[in-house]
């Protein structure tokens, strides 16, 4: 089964790197992100990636091309500006079966083989993994004066958002119009309209990596050893 990575994207509010790397091959700890992403996938058997590439394809590309992997990885060059939408609609004539899909900058724990017979399960177009967020800030547990807790950015425990982590069916595709647009607005609206949206519910670790302070914390947890998408 094929994985598309969405990995185009310029990144600008982590502008200290993606001024001169893509976002998805900026570093957590020694390797790029995107790296992490596509070893998680492969930890769970799949080994047949598409990187939709776009802001300073060559980089992603060179790095792949010299990288010794054993899966297969294909790096397309889908536009600099093109949406995550009309993207993924670019590589229509590659996806003819069930495939996965994620984004290049977003880290997690969730069961992927789960994921996957869930979706069989629903029998829905497409399946979107629903993930709580993380606060903004650090989370304080207080005795009297004392503080007995702190925990960075802890996920919240109400409230769901879009977390990636799809399972698409190739008929999907039809809801993406021929003009630019991005995948989180017309064709997943029109996914839910026709009840044609499933959503996954995932309590554990989720992680998006969108500015300078989300790279410090996933930094952190591969220093401290504790990284989710690693055990």
């Amino acid at each position: 089964m094929k994985v598309v990575i969405l990995a185009g994207g310029k990144g600008t509010r982590l502008a200290e790197f993606t001024r001169s790397i893509p976002k998805p091959m900026v570093p957590v700890g020694s390797k790029p992100i995107l790296d992490h992403i596509i070893k998680y996938y492969m930890k769970f058997g799949f080994n047949d990636f598409i990187i939709a590439s776009g802001y300073k394809h060559s980089i992603i590309n060179n790095y792949f091309r010299n990288k010794k992997i054993s899966a297969k990885i294909e790096v397309i060059n889908t536009g600099v500006e093109t949406l995550t939408g009309t993207r993924l609609k670019k590589l229509e004539d590659k996806l003819k079966r069930t495939f996965m899909l994620t984004y290049g900058d977003g880290l997690s724990n969730v069961n992927l083989k789960k994921l996957l017979y869930f979706h069989k399960k629903s029998k829905k177009k497409i399946t979107l993994t629903a993930v709580h967020p993380p606060a903004r800030f650090g989370e304080l547990t207080i005795s009297g004066r004392v503080v007995t807790k702190f925990e960075e950015k802890p996920q919240l425990q109400k409230g769901w958002i879009n977390g990636g982590f799809f399972v698409v069916e190739p008929e999907f595709l039809k809801f993406i119009g021929k003009k630019n647009e991005m995948l989180e607005r017309s064709p997943l609206t029109k996914a839910v309209i026709s009840k044609n949206l499933a959503a996954y519910k995932h309590k554990g670790f989720w992680f998006c990596m969108d500015t300078l302070r989300d790279k410090k914390v996933l930094d952190k947890m591969i220093r401290n050893k504790k990284s989710p998408w690693l055990k």
